[in-house]
């Protein structure tokens, strides 16, 4: 009997150190799961916090949507900085005020393509809406009913899907070598379009330059960048009493 006791000791121990070392095994696996419980917690609580970060105050952060062809995207120039709509920004920046403006300017734009483009852009907010279209068709003679139609309809699109942005009108001319008629309808097209849907017009977009050789390219159609400082006179003059 002696001999067996500790046979049948041995086996109980060993079950009870089993017991015990499981017993730690749960412990420490319990608290990891908590510890793991408390971090997805704070994860979700970091996540709703940066979900539920206030925007902007009202007025600030609004966007200028300059929208056009060459005149507007900085055809033939060192660099899309030199472009009338990138001047306009660093006034806007050393006034402090809050406004970004993006360049959506196309060269060889026409009306027509422009409002085949116009649904694309306006995935953007928009607060004020600067329209630079037409040149193109005027310079190819295109029918003057369609430039207007596809203007209008551009416009339409720009108040259904922003009731609240402003209109801001960039007049164009065309050399008098399509006749007078087509000239003189060509330049009403904007003040007419200006007054229908409440939006502010520049005349002439080109004012003292057009025409100028030491202000424009070789090609005499776009601003050289002296000339794009003026363009960009032309319409700050005019922006500004918008902002």
């Amino acid at each position: 009997m002696p001999m067996h006791a500790p046979q049948r000791y041995i086996p109980r121990r060993r079950a009870a150190l089993l017991v015990l070392l499981m017993a730690v095994l749960l412990i420490a696996l319990g608290l990891l799961l908590s510890r793991c419980g408390q971090a997805t917690h704070n994860g979700a609580a970091d996540s709703t916090a940066v979900a539920a970060t206030p925007k902007p105050a009202p007025g600030t952060g609004k966007t200028i949507l300059f929208f056009g062809n060459s005149l507007t995207a900085g055809y033939g120039l060192p660099s899309e900085q030199d472009a009338f709509p990138s001047l306009i920004q660093a006034r806007i920046d050393s006034l402090r005020l809050p406004y970004t403006a993006v360049n959506a300017g196309n060269s060889g734009e026409t009306s027509a393509g422009g409002l085949d483009r116009i649904g694309w852009v306006l995935k953007q907010p928009v607060d004020i809406f600067v329209l630079e279209l037409g040149a193109n068709d005027g310079l190819r003679g295109l029918p003057l009913d369609a430039t207007r139609s596809n203007l209008q309809a551009i416009l339409d699109s720009v108040h259904t899907r922003y009731p609240n942005a402003k209109l801001l009108l960039l007049g164009m001319q065309v050399p008098p070598n399509l006749g007078q008629a087509y000239t003189s309808t060509f330049k009403e097209i904007y003040p007419a379009l200006a007054q229908k849907n409440n939006a502010t017009l520049v005349p002439f977009l080109l004012q003292g330059v057009g025409g100028v050789p030491s202000l424009n390219q070789g090609d005499g159609i776009h601003p050289n960048v002296t000339g794009e400082k003026i363009v960009a006179e032309n319409v700050w003059a005019v922006l500004k009493g918008m902002l």
